[in-house]
């Protein structure tokens, strides 16, 4: 009964969303976030952006501060415009969003066909950069983690299908559709600035010692797929935009293990990039490093 009433509360709150205007939602979503941002998250953030500002001055508090609330902000912003997305047409998509930087990157990739990876940190929308995508003709396919009950992330898979995002859950079949993907000279796109699963490689991330995914490193070696970080920011005003960045060397040099530990803390090192441009939308509310 609890799961219903949760598939139940979600499908009526998407309904609402793609119903009211979108200034109205984004803005209650964002004034909403702020307000019931919990303590642990409201902390989690606090690290995480100290370090994406690198700052650990005690007297930079009061800017760590207003970077979470803004954040937190961006945080219900995200939900909000994935939820809207659905009952946006493919023109207004196109109209509002483009690649200010490294369209050329993506461009190059699907000429060559041999697929292209996209490392992604949870920055502004990913799902506009996916829809996007999906209407210059290079459809993304993307995991995510499984929901409960099931209905609810069949909804969840159903909503970013119908924006031209195929999601697979994240479970021991992924990798075989990811690879299959490649191979047919697809996109696919991973968020992996966190390490869900635990098993991740050791990097050097915004001076700390941390783990990141092997996904996108090991499917780019073992498929010869274009390797490329990017991230889909939210602005100026009611659009978005993307940035690419060129393509990260990801050859075979030696073992596959050692490979896949070089090519991770490449992306690494462009995903800090992309999220100093923007770190108040950088909104990861799980810890990421060790607290200060």
């Amino acid at each position: 009964m609890a799961g219903k009433v949760r598939v139940a509360v979600f499908r009526s709150l998407g309904a609402l969303i793609e119903l009211v205007p979108e200034s109205v939602s984004v803005a209650a979503a964002r004034r909403i976030a702020r307000s019931l941002g919990i303590a642990d998250a409201r902390r989690n953030l606090a690290v995480n952006l100290a370090h994406a500002l690198d700052t650990t001055n005690e007297q930079d508090g009061p800017l760590i501060d207003r970077f979470v609330d803004r954040a937190l902000a961006s945080y219900g912003q995200y939900w909000a415009e994935g939820a809207k997305l659905p009952a946006l047409s493919a023109v207004t998509i196109s109209d509002r969003f483009q690649i200010a930087e490294g369209r050329g990157h993506l461009d190059a990739a699907r000429e060559a066909g041999n697929g292209v990876v996209v490392a992604l940190p949870h920055v502004g929308s990913w799902e506009w950069g996916g829809a996007f995508l999906a209407q210059i003709g290079m459809p993304m396919t993307a995991v995510a983690e499984a929901l409960e009950p099931p209905a609810l992330f069949e909804w969840f898979k159903a909503k970013r299908e119908s924006i031209g995002i195929t999601i697979e859950p994240l479970d021991a079949h992924a990798g075989t559709v990811l690879l299959d993907t490649l191979r047919r000279g697809g996109v696919v796109g991973l968020l992996c600035d966190r390490d869900l699963v635990g098993n991740g490689i050791p990097v050097d991330f915004f001076g700390e010692r941390v783990t990141l995914p092997a996904g996108p490193a090991t499917l780019a070696l073992r498929t010869g797929a274009t390797l490329v970080a990017a991230a889909c920011y939210a602005g100026p005003g009611r659009d978005h935009h993307a940035v690419v960045t060129p393509p990260i060397a990801a050859e075979r040099l030696g073992r596959l293990r050692d490979d896949v530990a070089r090519v991770t803390q490449s992306i690494a090192n462009e995903l800090e990039g992309l999220i100093r441009r923007a770190p108040e939308q950088w909104h990861v509310l799980q810890p990421r490093f060790d607290p200060q």
